[in-house]
This record gives structure tokens, sequence and C-alpha cells, in this order.
């Protein structure tokens, strides 16, 4: 890296329920940020389905393009990352057939079984290696085709969030492996879709546009998005398109005995590998394998993170506004160990009410009934760091080396109360943060593809010049073990 340059680049990271454009600025080994523009990013129910406004995610970027004009600021390029699986069918003439379907539509609900008429299930994951989730690509097309979807029959392309948005920024399409990984549609040996899963759903390898690495340019900004912007000649790089996959990249770890956990509405904790893991244990235990941004694989589990405190935020709010500091302090003060739920659990997934499903949980598991805010914020931070405990131990029968260090990443890292619950239950160090990871992997990908960096390393150690990181050491794990004994007896396998 030339450490007299100084260069910025325009990370625009949109998570499932809001966004975030974040300038970062490479100089003498270390990457400073700068929050341009946030803003959020609802589901939007009509008639009982749950969609995406793509247009409005557009005009989000271009805005935050704008602000980047505004502040006379110049950049290289910039990158999309979103969250996985969920996509945009485009007609022949370029143009989006429909609003995309949130994976949290619940017509996909049952959509994996009913696929399994077709190919059984076992085959599905020896083929893609991919967890089982009702919401993944392939069921949700699969249940658009049994709902005989009238856009169906006239799909010319089928394009994952990331990729849409940068084909509305630059008229390019491409299909970002990463990001296609998360789809179930995909052999990770060859990086190339199934044709029998594609067939199976009445489709071709035609119907998605070419598949890129991440680091390869899609393009420069269009002549409408220079007229908008008043802006010229910046290029869109492909980056990790799944923000997994940008934020894994920029883990701060000192060598590769370590877990990860990308916490935000959604936990995915996992390990690094050279080659997709997929035998009778990874099936049974159901685990996935994604893409890595360099190629490799991300042996993970999804687990649900802070939709669970999120859902139950909003809840509060209508009565009386409680920042999530409140929240924390709460659950501090709330008895431990009273009671725990599963947070994978179904019920947890769409439910009009999180605070009834939660309560109804425990009820029905015939354990204590949370009431305050303390209580059931208690009880989602506990059972939650339990869950990262059951995953790292079965994580740990697939890893080939022993695993010594957890790293933190993610909005979740800030959770000091959490992390520290967590290093208690698993018995190991948790190192937290950056909790920007996304917006750092997003950026060095974007500084790769300029030349300015060359490997893995290299950005890792460039992440840790470039943050404050936090250790919790475990110190009461003794005190953790009955508890995850009550919390294995009432949870519940979900496949």
């Amino acid at each position: 890296m030339n450490e007299n340059n100084i260069t910025s680049f325009l990370a625009i990271d949109f998570g499932a329920s809001s966004g975030r454009a974040i300038l970062g600025v490479i100089h003498d080994q270390s990457i400073e940020l700068k929050e341009i523009r946030r803003f959020t990013n609802p589901i939007i129910e009509v008639n009982g389905r749950l969609h995406w406004d793509l247009l409005s995610l557009y005009n989000q970027v271009i805005e935050s393009l704008r602000d980047i004009r505004q502040q006379q600021i110049e950049i290289c390029s910039l990158g999309i990352d979103t969250w996985g699986v969920d996509f945009v069918c485009f007609g022949n003439d370029g143009e989006h057939l429909r609003m995309p379907y949130s994976y949290r539509d619940p017509h996909t609900f049952g959509a994996p079984e009913r696929f399994f008429s077709k190919i059984p299930k076992e085959e599905v994951y020896k083929k893609t290696g991919i967890q089982i989730m009702n919401f993944n690509s392939l069921f949700q097309l699969n249940a658009q085709l049994e709902e005989k979807s009238s856009i169906y029959r006239v799909i010319d392309k089928i394009v994952f969030m990331p990729d849409a948005l940068s084909y509305l920024l630059t008229g390019k399409m491409v299909t970002e492996y990463t990001i296609a990984s998360t789809s179930q549609m995909m052999n990770p040996f060859t990086k190339e879709f199934d044709i029998t899963l594609l067939d199976a759903i009445d489709l071709k390898p035609h119907h998605f546009a070419p598949i890129v690495f991440s680091g390869t340019e899609i393009g420069r900004i269009s002549p409408t998005v220079q007229h908008l912007t008043n802006l010229s000649d910046i290029s869109v790089i492909a980056v990790a398109g799944h923000d997994t996959a940008s934020a894994v990249l920029a883990v701060p770890s000192m060598n590769e005995k370590f877990a990860y956990l990308s916490s935000g509405t959604w936990s995915l904790m996992g390990i690094e590998s050279d080659e997709p893991v997929i035998n009778e244990e990874t099936y049974a235990l159901n685990f996935t394998n994604e893409g890595g941004a360099d190629g490799s694989i991300r042996l993970l589990k999804n687990i649900c993170g802070m939709w669970l405190i999120e859902q139950c935020k909003r809840e509060w709010d209508e009565e009386k506004p409680v920042t999530y500091d409140d929240i924390v302090a709460a659950a501090m003060d709330a008895p431990p160990f009273q009671c725990f739920i599963n947070p994978d659990s179904p019920g947890f997934a769409s439910p009009a009410s999180m605070i009834d499903a939660i309560q109804n949980y425990c009820r029905d598991t015939n354990q204590f009934v949370p009431s305050t805010i303390g209580e059931i914020a208690r009880t989602i931070y506990e059972s939650l760091a339990l869950r990262y405990k059951q995953t790292l131990q079965n994580l740990q029968k697939l890893a080939t080396f022993p695993i010594e260090t957890l790293h933190i990443i993610g909005g979740g890292s800030r959770n000091r109360m959490l992390n520290s619950f967590t290093a208690n239950a698993i018995g190991l160090p948790v190192i937290a943060g950056p909790s920007e990871a996304t917006a750092l992997g997003n950026i060095l990908l974007q500084a790769k593809a300029a030349g300015i960096v060359n490997s893995k390393k290299e950005m890792r150690q460039i992440v840790r010049n470039s943050v404050t990181l936090e250790k919790f050491e475990p110190y009461d794990s003794e005190a953790w073990d009955y508890p995850y004994q009550q919390y294995l007896e009432v949870y519940k396998e979900i496949y």
C-alpha cells in the first residue's frame, strides 16, 4: 500500500431494517470512517404480502451521492451490500416487474417441505451446502411458481438485491458470488448455479446475469445518475454483496484459530474454510456454506439476533419511548436465569407481537412468564448467549482447529452486557469490534479493486490499526452451566 496516498470510497450498507452510507478514507495503513447518511428500510405490507421498496432504496443511494457532492468529497468508487436471499425480477426490457418480496413474507412458510416433494431435502443440502431456511431464494421462487405468479413466465433476469441496486446505478447486470451463494441454488464447489435445482423451478442459467467475484468493477454511474447527482466518472464495484461476507473480511483476527459472530438483526456464527464442508454432520446440524469475499467458504449458522429486541422495542415505544441503553439497564436490574427461549423458534420469525410470542413460548414450556422490559430483555440476552454456546459447541465439532477466541463484529458488538454474557456462557475470550465491520469490508474490497491493498491479511491488519477493540474474559462460566441445561430442556429443534 502507498502510505502517501489518500483515497476515499463510499460504502452503501443496506440492512434489513436500516441502511447507511459510510465514507472510508484510507491513509497510512488505516481507515477513517465518516457517516454520510443513515436511513430506515421498512418492510411494506400490501394485501398481505411483505415487500421492499426498491425505488426508495435507490433514492437513498442518490441522496447519499448528493450529500457527497454537497460536501465536495471526491470518491474513487462506491459499493453496495445488503442482506441475503432476496431478489428483484426484471423483464426483457430491463424494467423491474414488481417490488421485491421480503424474506419475512409469510407465503414461504412450509415452502421447503413442498419443494422436497420434487427433490429430497438431503439431496438439496448436498448440492448446495446451505442451511435449510424457508425464505431461501430457491423456496421463494418455487412458491411463486406454485402460486402461478403473474410475472413468473415473463422473467428475463433474477437479480439479487445489491446487484439490482448497482444495475439501477450503472445499467449493468451482474450476479456477485457471495450474495448468490445464499440462494440455495449454487454449487459451492463449482461456484455456478445447479442445473437440476433450476430445472425444478422452471428456470435456466440464462435467467441470471454473469457471475462475478468480489472486487470486480461493474461499471460507471449512468448519465441519469450523473445528472441527478452532478457527479461523473464514479466506478461501482461489486463488493461482497452479502453484508456478512463483507463483515467477515473485517474480522481483526491475529491468526486462524477463531470463530466470528456477526451480530445485528441476525446473528451469524461461523468459521472460515478453504473448501465447502458438506457431510452428514453438517446436514444434521443444518450448517451453511456461504461464499467468502476471497473465494473461501463461510461455514456458519444463521441465528435470530437483535430482531427479537428490535421488535420488542417497537412495541415498548408505542407506550413510552425507550432507548437501547434503557433496555440494557433494565435487563441488568432484572433477576438472572428466570426463563429461556429458543431464539430460532418459528414463532419469532414475524409475529404480530414479539412480546406476546415470547410470553407464550415461556408459558407453553411451563416456565416463568416475563412481563417487564427488564425481564423480557434479560430473557432474550441470556437465551442468545446460550444459543451462541450451543452453536459454538457444534461448530467446534466441524472445525479442523481449536477455536480459541470469538470475534463479535457488527452493531451488536456494542452491547457490553451481551458480550460479557457470551464470554461467560462459552468460556472463551470475546473480542468485540468493529461495530462497522460491514462498511469496513465493503471499503477494503473497493480498495483492492483500486490496487491499494492486496490480501485479506493486509486488510485485517488495516482494521486492527483503525479501530479500538474490547476484550471480555470469561469470569463466571460455572454459573452458566446449569442454566444451559435448563435452556436445552426447553429448546425445540426447528428442523
